[in-house]
């Protein structure tokens, strides 16, 4: 009889693990999944990014031909462009190995990242503002193709942003619940930084060329 009762709490326990076993890899396979949607989000949105980067020389060589444009301002778009371009990705640099979005879960990295690409958000308004003055700009090709595809980059730098947030926010919740928390905690999954901005910063820069 105790060779029985002993085998039946063996069988028991063998059923536990195998149970709980099945129940850890289930867990952190979705948690899996989830990080790898934040760290796809992120792809897009550093996409948007540096679409903006690579278009502002550009800009600046087109309102350059401007007559007697303001020095002060192409530097200010010229030094934050600069600015942005110091900044480390908190995603890691371009073409690191897969992973490596964990970086992702430094806010104070996020943060000095979102504060730079708001200084050149704020140094390309100040720009295009002062082009009012300049109407042979209003009429140059090249410059309203750039206005095209500012507005546009603009508008999903905005969105892209915000679905971040969103695919960080649902991460974020599902290892912060029990019990999955534990199988988190276990695995070493860490949350992911928000995209917190300054004042106004939810809303795509006002980029309208139109006088």
């Amino acid at each position: 009889m105790r060779k029985f009762g002993l085998l039946g709490c063996v069988g028991a326990l063998i059923l536990a693990v195998i149970i709980f076993g099945g129940y850890f890899v289930s867990v952190r396979n979705n948690l899996v999944g989830l990080e790898e949607g934040v760290n796809q989000q992120w792809a897009q949105v550093e996409s948007q990014y540096q679409r903006r980067y690579d278009l502002i020389p550009n800009l600046v060589r087109t309102v350059q031909g401007a007559a007697n444009f303001e020095k002060s301002t192409l530097e200010a778009v010229v030094n934050a462009r600069a600015r942005v371009g110091q900044v480390q990705s908190p995603g890691g640099p371009p073409g690191a190995a897969a992973g490596a979005g964990a970086a992702v879960n430094d806010q104070n990295a996020m943060n000095q990242f979102a504060e730079a690409q708001a200084g050149l958000s704020n140094a390309l308004s100040r720009l295009l503002v002062v082009v009012e003055r300049y109407p042979d700009l209003k009429s140059n090709q090249n410059f309203l193709e750039l206005q095209s595809q500012l507005e546009g980059t603009e508008n999903r730098i905005s969105v892209e942003r915000q679905r971040y947030n969103t695919a960080a926010q649902a991460f974020n919740t599902a290892i912060r619940r029990f019990p999955a928390n534990l199988v988190a905690n276990m695995s070493g999954f860490k949350a992911k930084a928000y995209f917190k901005g300054t004042a106004g910063s939810e809303k795509a820069p006002d980029v309208n060329f139109q006088f």
